[in-house]
């Protein structure tokens, strides 16, 4: 049994240590949602920022916080905030030990005291990778669901929180009663222009409270959008023996990544204190949108189209999925005759060239990212990442084929059962409702359609989008997943 990676033992690890002396840390950073995602792109970019120049960044400790389970705390807080990032590629393994999370708290064993450790003046940015599905908003609108079970919680006991909303605004509100600026808000998760939604869902929820609160919160508190970019797989049982042969220590909390990594972030700090993320790499911005819709629509959509097709066809992973030259051949289609005739490019960037690049990225083989783990929590996801595009093509009257198979596919997929009828573990927060009565049908899929939290009252109504979904549901329900993807590229080459 080797020793647990931990600040006693971090100098016999065989990794790259931190370049910084932890003990002169102090915290700057809340960070909401210690999952794998922050833990190998956002604490990877603050180590690198501190590494700059440790000197004078001091003040830019993270102290990540659950607000559900306590399992990544129990997991970190042995190793004394410590964990391995492990960069894979076919090149190798690269392991890495990662400093600046100082402490790991878990919401729901002391809501007031997150609620006091946010409202600490020492506390200038809280950053945010909860998923869609954690904002508690219809994400067909954007807007705050106040009807949803957290919110009415939240505003019968204010100061004992339990959504995202909650916490925010209750700490807000004692910063603002005690004369403290308050902290930035930068939302990490794939949501269009997420700074802007996390703005109004904290204004209407502060409203909802005291309207001198949002309108305080409207005029002074800063909610940078961002776009963030890697792939992050759910650490296996494999990666954690990987990480233990690597560094010779057990590590329970390890994170497998990509080589690729992007930061782009909104430039409205204005006076606020901010780690000088630039440093390693950030990109600071003045709109961050053409970033935004580029990475929501050409790796977010792509990726979510290939989860639902991909596992149908009976694939684990992305990279065997692309592996499918009739799979590349679809997705080069849904890139280059769907998605980006969407999207307007950032500047000094080439639409095709990212494409490929995308696809050298799935296919790396090193990185098993599950097409079960991306298709979780859909009825989420499809909105930003899908249906936007489909709505652009829907005004031009451009076809839309891949894209109408991707929707037919998520609707088969949470329909609960796969081609073969074994039964599927669909896990989103709409499962009951997605989830097929007896027989999967078009009057099935007519059903999940007319959830508007999803299609809105647009698509829901819209004979156009029925019947082309419903089209290539048929296609999914005669032949199977990979036939379909077939057909679309076999019906592709006859138009041309």
């Amino acid at each position: 049994m080797t020793e647990r990676l931990g600040s006693t033992t971090l100098q016999d690890a065989k990794a790259r240590l931190p370049r910084f002396d932890r003990t002169k840390l102090r915290p700057g950073i809340v960070h909401i949602g210690l999952g794998a995602f922050f833990r190998a792109h956002g604490i990877v970019y603050n180590d690198d920022a501190i590494e700059s120049d440790p000197a004078t960044h001091g003040g830019w400790g993270i102290i990540g916080v659950s607000l559900r389970s306590p399992s990544q705390r129990d997991k970190l807080t042995p190793q004394d905030g410590l964990y391995t990032t492990v960069e894979r590629s076919a090149s190798g393994d690269e392991p890495r030990i990662m400093g600046s999370l100082l402490q790991s708290v878990v919401a729901p064993e002391d809501p007031k005291g997150l609620v006091e450790i946010l409202a600490d003046p020492g506390i200038r940015i809280v950053t945010i990778t909860i998923t869609e599905k954690g904002y508690c908003h219809d994400p067909a609108t954007g807007r705050l669901n106040p009807s949803h079970p957290d919110i009415i919680h939240d505003l019968k006991h204010p100061e004992s929180p339990v959504s995202l909303p909650g916490f925010l605004v209750a700490a807000l509100a004692l910063r603002k009663e005690r004369g403290i600026a308050p902290f930035v808000c930068l939302s990490c998760d794939n949501l269009p222009s997420n700074g802007k939604l996390l703005r109004g869902l904290s204004r209407d929820f502060a409203a909802l409270r005291d309207d001198r609160l949002a309108a305080w919160i409207e005029s002074n508190v800063a909610f940078p959008s961002t776009m963030v970019d890697r792939i992050v797989p759910a650490s296996t049982e494999d990666d954690l023996r990987l990480a233990q042969d690597l560094i010779g220590l057990t590590d329970v909390a390890p994170v497998i990544h990509e080589p690729f990594r992007q930061w782009v972030i909104e430039d409205i700090f204005g006076s606020a204190e901010r780690p000088a993320w630039e440093r390693a790499g950030a990109q600071f911005v003045a709109d961050v949108e053409p970033f935004e819709l580029m990475k929501l629509r050409m790796l977010n959509g792509t990726h979510s189209s290939l989860a639902y097709l991909g596992f149908l066809s009976g694939y684990e992973t992305i990279a065997q999925t692309v592996a499918d030259p009739v799979f590349r051949e679809f997705l080069a289609g849904l890139w280059h005759e769907e998605i980006i005739p969407t999207v307007s490019a950032p500047a000094c960037t080439d639409l095709a060239a990212y494409a490929s690049q995308l696809l050298e990225r799935y296919a790396n083989p090193a990185i098993s990212h599950r097409t079960a783990q991306i298709a979780m929590d859909g009825s989420q996801k499809l909105p930003q990442r899908l249906l936007g595009t489909i709505r652009d093509r829907l005004k031009t009257g451009a076809p839309w084929d891949r894209l109408a198979l991707a929707v037919a596919a998520f609707v088969f997929y949470t329909a609960g059962s796969d081609e073969k009828g074994r039964p599927i573990n669909v896990k989103d927060p709409l499962a009951d409702r997605l989830k097929a009565e007896g027989q999967v049908d078009p009057a099935h899929l007519r059903r999940v359609i007319s959830i508007e939290s999803i299609f809105g009252t647009d698509l829901s109504r819209d004979e156009r989008f029925l019947d082309t979904v419903e089209t290539a549901w048929r296609g999914l329900l005669s032949g199977g997943a990979h036939a379909a993807v077939s057909a679309i590229n076999q019906t592709a080459k006859q138009e041309k």
